[in-house]
């Protein structure tokens, strides 16, 4: 009868060697997969009981018509700051100096301060093109307004740049700005910067 081989015996540095990893399992404890599930019904009974036909308003309960110059219970004045913080300051800066190289500062700049025709017709119809401000050139676009903002309102944004920053120039009517808005009716695309300004200065 053959003889059985013995086991051989494992040498001391395969004795010192730790077993080979294997992948455990670990289930998810039923407190958390409760709260999931809970976290779940909570989001669906949340979106379909969420009203979806609130006006739209800010958060901080400001309306619309706030942001786009909010009227004076007396008289219905536009608040020229309430529309230029709305409407200018994002490019324009709450300081008035714009940003260099970019934006054109309404401090101390010629056009802010020149004739309200011009600065009236600017703020209705836009400039695209390069346009020198202080000595300093611009290449960027400015939107019209002549849609967004009545007659009242654009008098009274261009009353508060012209006496702001150190700005001193007179104020504009509702009705200076309705004759240039009148005058200017067919004008279809914003001025061309400097080529079309200059003649308007």
């Amino acid at each position: 009868m053959p003889e059985t081989p013995s086991p051989i015996e494992p040498s001391r540095q395969e004795q010192r060697e730790l077993a080979d990893p294997h992948e455990s399992y670990s289930p998810v404890p039923k407190s958390v997969l409760a709260l999931v599930a809970v976290l779940i019904v909570w989001g669906f009974y949340y979106i379909t009981q969420a009203p979806i036909n609130i006006p739209s308003e800010l958060g901080d309960g400001r309306t619309v018509s706030a942001l786009g110059g909010k009227k004076a219970a007396s008289g219905g004045a536009a608040d020229g700051a309430a529309v230029f913080s709305a409407n200018c300051a994002a490019c324009h800066q709450g300081t008035g100096l714009g940003l260099p190289g970019v934006f054109p500062p309404l401090a101390g700049s010629e056009w802010a301060q020149g004739k309200p025709e011009t600065v009236a017709a600017i703020v209705l119809h836009g400039i695209t093109g390069q346009l020198t401000v202080k000595g300093n050139t611009f290449n960027g676009a400015m939107p019209p307004f002549a849609a967004q903002l009545s007659d009242a309102e654009i008098a009274a944004v261009l009353s508060y740049v012209r006496s702001q920053w150190g700005n001193s120039a007179p104020p504009l009517t509702a009705e200076q700005v309705g004759q240039v808005r009148a005058a200017t009716k067919d004008k279809a695309s914003p001025f061309d910067g400097d080529k079309e300004l200059n003649a308007l200065k």
